[in-house]
């Protein structure tokens, strides 16, 4: 007797991933609408690609490969032309012979196995992968940066394409395999000339071109924030900052390390010649068709010049609110406070704390074409349409202060203010906020409430801070659990009373976590959201800080208020699963507290 074939649904029920009426939902409305299974099952939230691809694979019997997991041949990739992998959404994996193994999203494209055959002239070896992780395998091995912009004035170059290279260096894959073969190609150098005139022609040479451009792929790709290029005693250290921690990438040799600073240098417009005083710079590129620009810092040490790169992503900044972690009635609050005509709203917390996005956001919801927006900042991190930006120049004599009493004569609506570093910025911006203007700002501390005294101490007058400041956001930046390897665990209530846990200490709470997988580098963690406490200012606490209250007296205002405080936020967060309590330990609380 001849068994019936098994389908994808009869397999993902014999695999207990959907139920019996589950599949019989799917194959009712299979009928009536002739979609493919899989992509009901999907759409219906039934079962993930992975599992759909991995019970497909089977009904083929192809073998089912998960791209995260394997190691992709370079030989394999460089007979593969860009056109076709992507035409095709294709992705070759090793060249064994005359044989090319290739994973495909549908194997029953004959015209992409046609394709692959006349332009590599191998025989095609197919197996299965996911869509998305096939997209993802060719953004990673077939990646480009271009170059891209302007020079933009007084901060250095945006054009990485400038110079040398001549042999496709930006076109190489994105891998360890290039960097590698970049220093084979290189060689290894005795001492390095201080001549000037050398040390550019080194570093306009191929392999230190495409070196340069292939850690910046590379960093992208890995969503870093920073490059770090670290001469050390015997060697010249990479480190990636990727989602607010450091992660050393690589260890170059010590022969790379003059000529592959002095690119950076070249590529930021700095003066190659000068290697005893700090320098700054900008490159400007363009990556799978998104454009970001790199802040270049090269600082003197006593191993070398050492580079980091802060990379910013100028279409990050569009996210909009709802993307950064708020929960909904805070954000709600939020956008009633700066929805106000006059007042100030000042964002608070450490460097790295996610500030300037959240008021770039800000700033992005209330744009109209009815309102004037002038800002001043210290650099312009991102350019938003519509918006006047102004640029601090030390030098010109263009301070924050001087630059704020110019624009009470714009006619503004709305200002915004980098950074309220000293007294007399302080005052103009609230002198702008008594005068009919909205007004948001950044301030360096460690929670909402402190930022009322961090300003008395700057020596702003309690009365005119309680009659301006509407609102004031601390705020934090914690890692998010990777949603592939998130997994359950419990721990007793007690574990989470430093957090405001108000249940019982004996009760049993399920957390979770990330087990450690190649998406997330084994750290558990992916992407990153804000931890917040937004305390808005009322009666009591303009009172409060007329009488100059004590800090703890501000706070409990402020909580009786509806304020919630970060710790409390963080721990709303762990308890949803989106976070760890390690990772709120990490970023919100300070030695000496709980």
């Amino acid at each position: 007797m001849v068994m019936a074939k098994k389908d994808i649904g009869d397999i993902l029920v014999d695999r207990n991933v959907i139920s019996s009426p589950q599949l019989d939902e799917v194959r009712r409305i299979q009928k009536s609408t002739s979609q493919d299974v899989g992509k009901l099952l999907a759409d219906m939230g039934y079962a993930d690609e992975k599992q759909i691809t991995e019970a497909r694979a089977q009904t083929l019997g192809l073998q089912f490969v998960d791209l995260n997991a394997v190691q992709v041949d370079s030989s394999a990739v460089n007979v593969v032309p860009d056109h076709i992998a992507r035409r095709h959404n294709v992705m070759p994996l090793m060249k064994n012979g005359n044989r090319l193994t290739v994973a495909f999203a549908d194997p029953n494209n004959v015209f992409a196995s046609d394709d692959l055959r006349l332009a590599t002239g191998c025989s095609i070896q197919p197996v299965l992968a996911t869509p998305s992780a096939i997209d993802e395998a060719i953004q990673r091995h077939y990646a480009k940066i271009e170059g891209g912009g302007a020079p933009s004035a007084g901060v250095g170059g945006m054009n990485p394409m400038r110079g040398g290279g001549g042999d496709g260096a930006a076109n190489a894959p994105v891998s360890m395999s290039s960097i590698s073969e970049a220093i084979a190609a290189y060689g290894a150098r005795g001492d390095v000339s201080d001549d000037d005139a050398a040390m550019s022609q080194m570093a306009e040479e191929a392999p230190i071109v495409r070196m340069a451009h292939t850690i910046i792929q590379m960093a992208v790709r890995d969503s870093a924030s920073d490059i770090h290029i670290e001469p050390q005693l015997r060697n010249l250290r990479v480190r990636y900052r990727v989602d607010g921690v450091l992660h050393e990438v690589m260890s170059l040799p010590k022969y790379i390390q003059a000529p592959l600073i002095s690119r950076y240098k070249i590529m930021a417009e700095m003066n190659i010649a000068e290697r005893r005083i700090p320098q700054d710079g900008r490159i400007g590129v363009r990556f799978e068709g998104k454009d970001y620009d790199l802040r270049v810092s090269c600082l003197p040490t006593n191993h070398g010049e050492k580079i980091v790169m802060r990379i910013l992503d100028k279409t990050s900044i569009m996210i909009g609110l709802n993307k950064l972690g708020f929960f909904p009635e805070i954000q709600a609050q939020l956008e009633e406070l700066v929805s106000q005509p006059n007042g100030m709203v000042i964002s608070t917390g450490p460097t790295g704390s996610g500030k300037t996005t959240t008021q770039y956001s800000v700033l992005h919801k209330i744009n109209s074409i009815e309102k004037n927006i002038i800002t001043i900042e210290d650099p312009i991190e991102y350019e938003l349409p519509g918006v006047a930006q102004v640029q601090v120049n030390v030098k010109a004599g263009l301070r924050f202060s001087t630059a704020l009493r110019s624009f009470l004569r714009q006619d503004p609506d709305i200002i915004y203010v980098g950074e309220m570093r000293d007294l007399e910025t302080a005052e103009i911006a609230i002198e702008a906020s008594l005068t009919g203007h909205l007004v948001l700002s950044t301030l360096h501390t460690n929670d909402a409430p402190s930022a009322v005294i961090r300003m008395v101490d700057m020596g702003v007058e309690p009365y005119l801070i309680s009659a301006t400041v509407i609102g004031l956001l601390a705020q934090r930046l914690a890692r998010k659990i990777c949603a592939n390897c998130k997994e359950p665990y419990e721990v007793s209530g007690a574990d989470l009373r430093r957090f405001g846990f108000k249940g019982s200490a004996d009760q049993k709470v399920t957390l979770y976590r990330g087990r450690g997988c190649e998406t997330c580098k084994h750290t558990g963690y992916k992407g990153r959201l804000g931890i917040y406490e937004l305390m808005r200012v009322n009666d009591e606490i303009r009172e409060l800080v007329v009488r100059r209250a004590p800090l703890a007296d501000i706070r409990e205002a402020a909580k009786a208020n509806g304020m919630n405080e970060l710790r409390e936020d963080g721990l709303r967060k762990v308890l949803e699963g989106i976070t760890t309590p390690d990772e709120i330990m990490r970023v919100v609380f300070t030695a000496g507290v709980d």
